[in-house]
């Protein structure tokens, strides 16, 4: 069994690897790989009970989501697809924050927070962005193992998981069609 300090240090060690892997292949003139293929996962039956250490005074739990529906993105600020997806939440966020939770949850250990924020400022997130929890860390957490990042999950007003894409940068025309959806069986925001 490994030790919560030794899971933090292999979980940097692993985003350390990834970002000098990345480095590597660009300046070895390689190609950029295509993004994995996104896995959709359809509504569980059960509320979705998660706390996340805030990096700011906003609450990132389930129950301060419930009301609206909530877009949440889980990312890794070493993960070469993740900007992209967190810069189709800016956007979005922009035009309907009032009605929609944006959150931003960064799959890093504690002990990266100042570089976490460092990748929420420079990508100018201003929704709540919040670190996981170890257990989320280690896939075990209430959203379960990550299959590929980024994971853009949308919860619907009572916090239910109505839609999961892992592994697949998703294009704000997708994820507005998924809200029409949720809109047409919840009714409208």
């Amino acid at each position: 069994m490994i030790a919560k300090t030794d899971v933090r240090t292999v979980a940097a060690f692993a985003v350390a690897v990834a970002v000098g892997l990345s480095a590597f292949v660009a300046s070895c003139g390689g190609s950029t790989p295509a993004p994995p293929v996104g896995v959709s996962v359809v509504a569980g039956p059960s509320k979705v009970d998660f706390a996340f250490d805030s990096l700011d005074e906003r609450p990132v739990t389930g129950e301060a989501m419930r009301g609206k529906p909530t877009l949440m993105v889980f990312v890794q600020t070493g993960d070469r697809w993740s900007p992209a997806q967190v810069n189709y939440f800016v956007v979005m966020a922009k035009n309907d924050a009032d009605k929609i939770n944006y959150v931003l949850v960064a799959l890093e250990p504690r002990s990266n927070r100042e570089l976490v924020e460092a990748y929420k400022g420079s990508l100018n997130v201003t929704f709540p962005v919040a670190l996981a929890d170890p257990s989320s860390l280690m896939g075990s957490g209430p959203f379960g193992k990550w299959i590929g990042l980024p994971t853009l999950v949308l919860l619907d007003r009572s916090g239910r998981v109505r839609w999961r894409v892992d592994g697949h940068v998703v294009r704000s025309d997708e994820i507005r069609a998924q809200l029409r959806e949720l809109d047409r069986i919840d009714g409208p925001r």
